[in-house]
């Protein structure tokens, strides 16, 4: 007996923000499809049936651009080219009722654990047993595999405790399970992230489990580089070192937002580290990994930064020369602990502060990358762009760090493939080579 099939919308997803962010579209997209849902990931076809916007609303700039575009698909609704327009994700768990009230045209509104709720807007089933299954945004030989959600971390500056909820990671087997059906799919790099990938494992076991997760990890068939990101200094589990100098798969890379080297600075901030423990902790990093390449991120104009703040922040950059580093400016966020504080420092000054600490890091790495040249090293290749193959070494994460340009006209590459690669040239961030 021959049953009549559903005909199901087409859905379009524009996803904001970081790439934790990312991997919720992700498996959203794995859901959707389960459900014989047709999906896309940012892909315009003039008409759209079904449009999901994952937002973000991290600091100003972030809340800004999530508001833009989701104003941009409500007028495209009343203008009959969106037929259902639906808001998830961080903005929308954090600011619903003022977003309901100031964009009603919006079909809904969910937040950042309301998957099953939004699968049953859509009348599609939440499937429990696709633990692991995702529909990649990212090229098909690298994907970010999130091993934890939400924070316990007391920072003042931050609000993703009010969007993501307090800590919890995912178990060991469910993310095995997870980087293995990844690997299968073609997967050769994985990148660890979390709000704090050291706090991994500790509301399961009692204590820090990144270190065993990681020696498990690098087991996996398939999967030749392992990276991670968003580590905290405080309490550092140095075992993960350990892991790093035995498993060849485990990427000299390490993601540490720092935020500040001040210590009243830090102490506003209540970042639970001081000054010295942060230079003691960076030198022992580097010690047991040597050639590390360490990432950061910075603040600048946090309430209270003086000049003599900056300025020691400034010779702490030149001082430790960073490999990578990033800077934003303070954003003042409405129930974070610093939001009792006076946001005392004017925006041009935030920025012109963030400038100045990015141009000291472009003439570091300038320096760093010119003492490459005749140097070989792995490559990564991402894509082809232009007349380039852009590619990336083991020290370089996707999208926010250098890359490696090979000249396609002269030399083809396979995207998704290794190769060593031979620096003739060297600029501020990027490298220029041949393939040897």
């Amino acid at each position: 007996m021959r049953t009549k099939s559903i005909l199901r919308p087409r859905v379009n997803i524009i996803t904001l923000g970081c790439s934790k962010n990312l991997v919720d579209t992700e498996v959203l997209m794995g859901q959707l499809k389960h459900n014989k849902f047709e999906v896309t990931h940012e892909k315009t076809s003039g008409r759209e049936e079904v449009v999901i916007i994952n937002t973000c609303g991290f600091i100003d700039n972030a809340k800004e651009e999530s508001i833009n575009t989701i104003l941009e698909y409500s007028r495209l609704k009343e203008e009959g080219k969106v037929d259902t327009l639906i808001v998830t994700g961080c903005l929308s768990q954090r600011y619903k009722p003022d977003l309901e009230r100031e964009i009603p045209n919006v079909d809904a509104y969910f937040g950042t654990t309301d998957l099953p709720r939004l699968l049953k807007f859509l009348k599609a089933d939440y499937q429990h047993e696709l633990l692991g299954e995702r529909l990649l945004t990212t090229p098909n030989h690298y994907a970010f595999l999130k091993i934890a959600e939400g924070c316990d971390r007391p920072c003042s500056f931050c609000a993703i405790p009010l969007m993501r909820g307090t800590h919890k990671s995912r178990t060991i087997e469910g993310l095995i399970l997870e980087a293995t059906k990844l690997a299968k799919g073609g997967v050769k790099e994985l990148i660890l992230i979390a709000q704090d990938l050291t706090f991994y494992g500790i509301d399961i076991n009692k204590e820090r489990q990144l270190a065993p997760l990681l020696r498990q990890l690098a087991a996996v068939e398939g999967i030749e580089w392992i990276r991670l990101q968003y580590a905290y200094p405080s309490q550092f589990p140095m075992d993960v070192l350990e892991v790093m100098n035995e498993c060849p798969q485990i990427c000299s890379y390490l993601d540490m937002p720092l935020q500040h080297i001040s210590d009243p600075m830090l102490k506003s901030m209540r970042r639970g580290i001081s000054k010295r423990r942060t230079v003691e902790l960076l030198d022992e990093i580097r010690a047991a990994v040597p050639g590390i390449a360490l990432r950061t991120t910075l603040i600048s104009g946090y309430p209270g930064e003086t000049d003599e703040d900056f300025q020691e922040l400034k010779e702490f950059i030149i001082t430790q020369r960073f490999d990578r580093l990033g800077v934003f400016t303070y954003s003042h966020e409405e129930q974070t602990h610093a939001y009792t504080l006076v946001d005392n420092v004017p925006a041009e000054v935030k920025q012109q502060r963030a400038e100045e600490l990015m141009e000291v890091q472009q003439l570091i790495s300038f320096e760093k990358n010119q003492a490459k040249v005749g140097t070989t090293c792995k490559v990564l290749i991402d894509r082809k762009e232009g007349t380039y193959f852009i590619g990336r070494t083991e020290f370089d994460s996707p999208e926010v760090d250098n890359e490696v340009l090979i000249d396609a006209r002269e030399h083809s590459l396979r995207t998704g493939e290794f190769y060593t690669i031979l620096v003739e040239k060297a600029e501020d961030f990027d490298l220029y080579g041949i393939p040897v």
